[in-house]
């Protein structure tokens, strides 16, 4: 239920607090007060447009907060931590609303979110109506909503609209490969010449990760024959080389042990070093073998270097890019050679997902049709309480050719306000008092299945004489029971149902026309009857006092 309204600077209102109570609510007052301006901010909180000609004039900004109290957050909880935005703590959900003349923000539970999220919201914790609103019965949409609620067919639709949304991809799956044209020969052509360019080349990672190296070395031979040759002289290549000296150094060192045995702690190292030279020398000569200048070798690497970098320009920048673009061109390949192929799978998941889709379609309707005739006679009950004594009401369900976004029918509910006449579908009702009254019927046999929790009816009794507001009323204390109702009225037999009665006012103060909303009750209520009523004295009071009573 809404536990708290807080308006600020909202056309009358300069600043207004409402800590409306549970049940049936009624709000009264004289004409141009500012009622409406209660279920502006109440529409700004679900989500509506609004625009600066709503500031309060000589402000800045309006502000409009709200707060609900949850029975069961599970639903919102989860909307709320999809979108990131904090959770409700103890069941109670904050809403709030600033407009200022350069844009709009919108806030649930202090974290600002789009008016998008903010309707998705709000949708689902109020149902507003006005005589203007009753015309959204007259969808066929909207009806078969109305009858899946009354069915209690939540789990049918969730089963049916995943099966259609199965459906709805596996076609155009199917689809698209069947209109697609196949790919023309250049096309095809193409890719087979990517495909041939790539595998003949036949590329490893292991030769392409040292075939740069090796080119540079064949192709500076002899540049580095001439660099190493001299070092290996020097190591190893004549009576004056390293390792001759190494060795004429190490057979004196030996001599020296001999005569003086704390000299061998020099022998071990040169020993080592003539190893290492030794090592060093062969690694050298084999070094200046493998530089051999063969102009074979070195033509071959020129060549797979330039063919490398050729497929490097045309297909990746490096080996790892080269053999992914081959990948795809196998598969584009595959999918033009197996078209047919996949065609046959893509038809079969197809009409499988259509027979899955007709069997939750069954199930629906199963459980629309059974309900229908309930419907059908709850809303009768409800309807004949509000002055339609002899009406007939009729759900229709229509089947499709096809099964659509709600089902494998179409519903229409025919009503039949006076004997003798036939049945007609909402829509061609002018009479918007029936309309109203007709919501008001609907609503009543849904009190159960509906789990809005607050319900806000805009002078709905427009149109309808005293007796049949006086039924109004009641229904709407009725729906008080299930729901929390906020009812704006100009009929005292109406006010006099509510729970709790509010009076909105307008006055003077500082100079400017502001409105405030209060809580009446005894003779105050009394008073504000007598004001509905148009009369005064005794008889008015007495009067005013008998609709309270009874």
């Amino acid at each position: 239920m809404l536990t708290l309204l807080k308006i600020r600077n909202l056309a009358l209102v300069d600043e207004l607090t409402w800590e409306p109570g549970e049940g049936f609510l009624g709000i009264t007052g004289e004409t141009g007060a500012g009622k409406s301006v209660i279920m502006g901010g109440i529409s700004l909180v679900m989500g509506e447009r609004a625009d600066k000609s709503l500031i309060r004039s000589g402000e800045v900004q309006c502000s409009i907060e709200a707060v609900f109290r949850l029975k069961n957050t599970d639903l919102v909880n989860g909307l709320l931590e999809e979108a990131g935005v904090p959770a409700c703590e103890e069941g109670e959900l904050l809403v709030r609303r600033v407009i200022t003349a350069t844009g709009n923000r919108q806030f649930i539970n202090n974290s600002p979110v789009t008016l998008q999220l903010l309707r998705r919201i709000a949708g689902g914790l109020v149902d507003m109506h006005h005589p203007d609103s009753h015309r959204s019965l007259t969808s066929q949409e909207r009806q078969l909503s109305l009858l899946d609620a009354f069915a209690e067919a939540g789990v049918q639709l969730s089963v049916y609209h995943a099966a259609y949304r199965r459906w709805l991809d596996a076609r155009a799956a199917y689809r698209e490969l069947l209109e697609n044209e196949m790919a023309n020969e250049r096309e095809l052509d193409f890719l087979r010449h990517q495909v041939e360019e790539i595998e003949s080349a036949a590329f490893t990672a292991e030769e392409v990760s040292g075939l740069e190296a090796r080119w540079q070395r064949a192709r500076n031979a002899g540049r580095l024959r001439d660099t190493a040759f001299p070092m290996a002289q020097l190591v190893s290549g004549g009576e004056d080389s390293l390792l001759d000296r190494l060795h004429a150094l190490v057979r004196i060192g030996r001599e020296l042990t001999r005569l003086d045995a704390d000299s061998q702690r020099w022998l071990a190292p040169l020993e080592g070093i003539i190893e290492e030279a030794e090592t060093l020398s062969d690694e050298l000569q084999q070094y200046l073998n493998h530089l051999d200048g063969d102009p074979a070798e070195l033509a071959e690497l020129e060549n797979r270097v330039a063919l490398l970098d050729s497929l490097k320009r045309k297909y990746g920048a490096d080996f790892d890019a080269i053999q992914q673009h081959l990948i795809e061109c196998r598969a584009r390949l595959d999918a033009v050679d197996n078209r047919e192929e996949m065609l046959r799978v893509l038809k079969r998941a197809e009409d499988e997902a259509y027979a899955a889709l007709l069997t939750a379609a069954t199930e629906l309707s199963s459980a629309r049709r059974k309900a229908a005739p309930r419907l059908e006679k709850e809303f009768l009950t409800h309807a004949r309480q509000l002055g339609f004594r002899q009406s007939l009401f009729s759900v229709r369900l229509s089947p499709l050719p096809t099964p659509g976004p709600q089902g494998a029918e179409v519903c229409d509910f025919l009503f039949g306000p006076n004997p003798g006449e036939p049945l007609k579908e909402l829509r061609l009702i002018a009479s918007s008092g029936e309309m109203a009254r007709v919501m008001l019927a609907l609503k009543s046999a849904l009190a159960a299945q509906d789990d809005t929790p607050l319900l806000v009816f805009d002078e709905i009794d427009a149109n309808v004489g005293g007796e049949i507001a006086r039924a109004v009323g009641m229904k709407m204390r009725e729906l008080g029971n299930e729901h929390q109702v906020i009812a704006i009225t100009h009929f005292p037999q109406v006010a006099a149902l509510a729970q709790h009665h509010y009076l909105i006012s307008k006055g003077v103060r500082n100079d400017r026309t502001v409105s405030r909303l209060e809580e009446v009750r005894g003779d105050s209520r009394v008073t504000e009857l007598m004001r509905m009523l148009g009369t005064s004295g005794s008889s008015a009071m007495a009067h005013a006092r008998e609709l309270l009573q009874s």
